[in-house]
């Protein structure tokens, strides 16, 4: 059996500002730093086996602070955990996307990569990481916008709430399949104004 940490990536300064950024590659912001090294500080007083991050430089970030405080080994970076593709509106604001496609600009034909695609590189990578890492505990460090089709798959259920930025999702294989023990927790950070303005981007 393996258990799995998901860790959605600290705040940038494209979350901040209300940019889409899919597979950019943007940086943290000082504030996501603040969330890893809390996020951090939470984890050290806990055992797992290694970190596996995006290969995108928010989610490597917050993956190296994590292991800087935690001692928790980053063992490799995979493209397969990458944000979604979001196409077109990669870059855009709100405002932006809809003075370009309207109101209806999550219906607009822009090039988003599908749940399908999403889902296969998912599988992928966890039919690997079961193969190499079974009976670890491993943390994951992705982004929102990738964490969330996979848990909603795996949950048969819409999640009713954003992923926080540094949110952490525990679930573990069973013989009946995933339990999730702790979904979307951010009780490591202290909620501010900035933290809930990040978590609305993606």
């Amino acid at each position: 059996m393996i258990s799995i940490g998901f860790i959605r990536h600290g705040t940038t300064e494209w979350n901040l500002a209300g940019r889409m950024q899919g597979q950019m590659d943007t940086p943290l912001a000082e504030i996501g730093r603040l969330q890893a090294d809390r996020l951090a500080g939470r984890l050290k007083g806990e055992s797992w086996d290694g970190i596996i991050a995006s290969d995108l430089q928010r989610a490597k970030e917050t993956a190296q602070r994590i292991e800087a405080v935690t001692g928790i080994p980053l063992l490799k970076v995979d493209a397969r955990l990458r944000e979604r593709s979001f196409g077109l509106i990669e870059g855009t604001t709100l405002e932006e996307r809809i003075a370009r496609w309207g109101e209806q600009w999550r219906t607009a034909d822009v090039g988003m990569e599908p749940d399908a695609l999403l889902l296969q590189r998912w599988q992928s990578f966890l039919a690997d990481t079961e193969q190499e890492h079974q009976g670890e505990r491993l943390l994951i460090v992705s982004h929102g916008g990738y964490i969330a089709p996979v848990i909603e798959s795996i949950r048969r259920q819409a999640l009713d709430t954003h992923l926080m930025n540094t949110s952490f999702t525990v679930m573990q294989r069973t013989s009946a399949g995933w339990e999730f023990q702790l979904l979307n927790c951010t009780a490591h950070l202290a909620q501010t104004d900035t933290d809930k303005q990040g978590a609305q981007a993606l």
